[in-house]
């Protein structure tokens, strides 16, 4: 095989991945090209290649999806080689195909093995020659509705709809009765046409709480293909994936030695080359059935990494410059454990809401078996418009215990601060039992949600601000200067404030006295507190004796506030504003994103919890429901619009309300 030679690797994506090729990248002497549109002017990635060249707008498709300028910057920059990351344009065969008809190298596998793997219903059709299990399903080419109604009449319920491009747990609705199969076809067609420009789709059985396992294997040229073993991807919400590990905790070497051993027959039958990924679920007895293959580098692709011992970012750009694998089967061995955990901006405790906002501080620390790979840093703007995750931490350790140890204590030292993150719901998650017995299925998360989403043990308990958590801010404010009122009490200068922090006030008494420790009253109880370094964002404080740490960053008026593993943002209340009751009648949207759909139009009724549009905001849809009762009195925008988080959708004539709202 001729070797295909190149310098300078244009990297075709944005955030993490793109910092993470680019490291790699850099590391074997190649040069490279970020590529960036709009939102990202600023953004990490852009700032980490050689250089950089704008793709265009904000959206996906008007900028990373379009194959024609991706093309046209790789020739303008005089790049030979194409990384795409995940996700975008990373399996698209097309993509593929454009860069080899213009003679640029395109680090993956052929554009005819992306084609074929890429569609789930010939993906499995190639899985069950080379004697693969599948779970049973329709994967035709009839897509109309009836045509599904019968299939899953057939087939039995509970079962899947699912995208038949793409991966990322998009384009995927779980149907439990026929009555629900409509909704589900109709909003999984409108996801995948979104992710992936492809609405069709095929049904799957639906295994009940099952793992979610996959094998990372690795082709070359030669003839060569191996496995780097496994990874277990069964801590999963609404199927994205939540925390990931290697090696799986429930296998035995027998049961290894057979899923591997699928994957590469699979591999081999589809004449695989470069890094992918065959993907499975097993049942309560461990038997597994071939989910998808993903022809392309996985974001948990760290944790193999880490037991490994190997980059397998460089093994992609060898294996795509024509070289053969690094190391034989033979050659390739596990030591220890490693887990994977995804930052996502997005808040676990209202719904997995996608959040956006400036990043005020993120300074995340490598030491002692810890890596994160991070697409943000204090400073940048977490935009609507591309998937919620920001940052990844990965932990190894001697075995699973270490490294979920490790993980916590790394997360609870890199609070992101600024904006809501799924950051403490991790660590709750990683200190669980269910987590500690590797007990959790991929349905677990989801139905905990359900069941204990109220039980202040559970990790979808909203953590709260502890009294020294209240004290502390009461103490900084009133260092700084803030609003409060400082007064004389006869023996002692009392700073008196009200503190408002998730939908809580409390009035605070900051005393400094001539002699004796500071304090601070909150309600009842008097917390002796003395400031030891106060130099945002590195603070040392003394609560009743324990001297502590803790990061505190100021914006504006706002104290963005960690300690312990969970971070806070403290304000002073808006008096004047404060009668303004939430009654229903002025309905915002939550979140900043596109809104694809309105569903109410003036003069219509509508009961508390109707669906009056529906948002998309990091791949994900969110629904805008009615509060409360009434008519619509007032739409405010239309589909196709891009709307900012706050920004007024509906006014409604509430029961209780007067006829003119406005």
């Amino acid at each position: 095989m001729t070797a295909r030679r190149f310098r300078k690797l244009l990297i075709a994506n944005r955030g993490e991945i793109a910092c993470r090729i680019a490291s790699t990248a850099r590391a074997m002497g190649y040069r490279t090209v970020a590529v960036f549109s709009d939102a990202d002017t600023d953004a990490m990635h852009t700032r980490a290649a050689d250089e950089a060249v704008r793709m265009g707008p904000s959206p996906p498709r008007e900028s990373y999806l379009d194959i024609a300028r991706i093309i046209d910057a790789a020739k303008k920059t005089g790049a030979d080689a194409i990384h795409p990351g995940y996700g975008f344009l990373a399996e698209n065969a097309d993509f593929a195909e454009a860069c080899e008809a213009t003679g640029i190298v395109f680090v993956g596998p052929p554009a005819s093995v992306i084609r074929a793997m890429g569609d789930k219903a010939a993906a499995k059709a190639i899985a069950e020659a080379a004697g693969l299990p599948c779970v049973p399903g329709y994967r035709g080419e009839d897509q109309a509705d009836t045509r599904f109604a019968a299939e899953a009449a057939a087939i039995g319920f509970p079962l899947l709809v699912k995208a038949v491009a793409g991966g990322g747990g998009r384009g995927i609705r779980a149907v439990h009765a026929a009555a629900e199969l409509p909704d589900a076809l109709a909003a999984a067609r409108r996801e995948a046409k979104a992710a992936f420009g492809d609405d069709r789709l095929m049904l799957e059985k639906l295994i009940e709480r099952p793992r979610h396992l996959e094998v990372q294997i690795f082709g070359d040229d030669h003839g060569n293909i191996v496995h780097l073993f496994e990874r277990d991807c069964s801590t999963q919400r609404r199927r994205q994936k939540v925390i990931e590990e290697a090696p799986s905790p429930v296998l035995t070497p027998a049961h290894r030695e057979r899923l591997t051993g699928y994957a590469v027959a699979l591999a081999q039958a589809a004449g695989y080359r470069n890094a992918g990924t065959v993907e499975f679920i097993a049942d309560a007895d461990l038997n597994f059935y071939f989910l998808e293959m993903n022809t392309r580098l996985q974001v948990e692709h760290p944790v193999t990494e880490m037991v490994v011992g190997v980059d397998l970012v460089d093994w992609q750009l060898r294996v795509a410059a024509g070289e053969p694998l690094p190391l034989r089967q033979d050659e390739i061995a596990m030591r220890g454990h490693a887990i994977e955990a995804r930052l996502c901006a997005e808040d676990p405790y209202d719904g997995f809401r996608p959040q956006t906002g400036t990043v005020v501080h993120f300074a995340p620390q490598e030491s002692g078996g810890v890596r994160f790979d991070s697409g943000v840093e204090t400073g940048s703007e977490v935009s609507p418009w591309y998937d919620s995750m920001v940052a990844k931490a990965i932990a190894g350790g001697r075995d699973r215990a270490e490294a979920a140890r490790r993980l916590a204590s790394a997360l609870e030292d890199a609070p992101l601060l600024g904006l809501a993150t799924n950051r403490e719901f991790l660590i709750a998650l990683l200190h669980s039992e269910a987590f500690d017995r590797a007990e959790i299925a991929t349905t677990t998360l989801d139905d905990w949600a359900q069941t204990v989403a109220h039980d202040a043990a559970s990790p979808f308990a909203r953590p709260r601000p502890s009294p020294t958590d209240w004290a502390l801010a009461a103490a900084l404010s009133a260092e700084r200067g803030g609003a409060g009122e400082w007064f004389w009490s006869g023996s002692a200068f009392d700073f008196a404030l009200d503190l408002t922090c998730g939908g809580e006030t409390k009035r605070l008494t900051y005393t400094r006295a001539r002699s004796g420790p500071l304090a601070v009253a909150v309600g009842s109880e008097r917390i002796e507190i003395a400031l030891i370094e106060n130099a945002p964002p590195r603070i040392v404080f003394e609560a009743n004796g324990v001297r502590r740490r803790a990061t505190a960053v100021w914006q504006g008026a706002t104290l963005h506030l960690a300690v312990d593993g969970a971070a806070f943002a403290f304000t002073e209340p808006d008096h004047a504003h404060a009668d303004d009751a939430a009654d229903g009648a002025r309905i915002a949207a939550a979140v900043a994103g596109l809104l694809i759909k309105v569903l109410a139009e003036p003069g219509q009724a509508v009961a508390a919890g109707d669906t009056l549009a529906i948002i998309e905001a990091m791949k994900m849809e969110t629904r805008v429901t009615a509060l409360a009762a009434g008519r619509i009195a007032a739409v405010h925008a239309s589909a196709g619009a891009q709307v900012a988080s706050g920004a007024l959708l509906f006014e409604i004539e509430t029961e209780d309300a007067p006829a003119d709202v406005r």
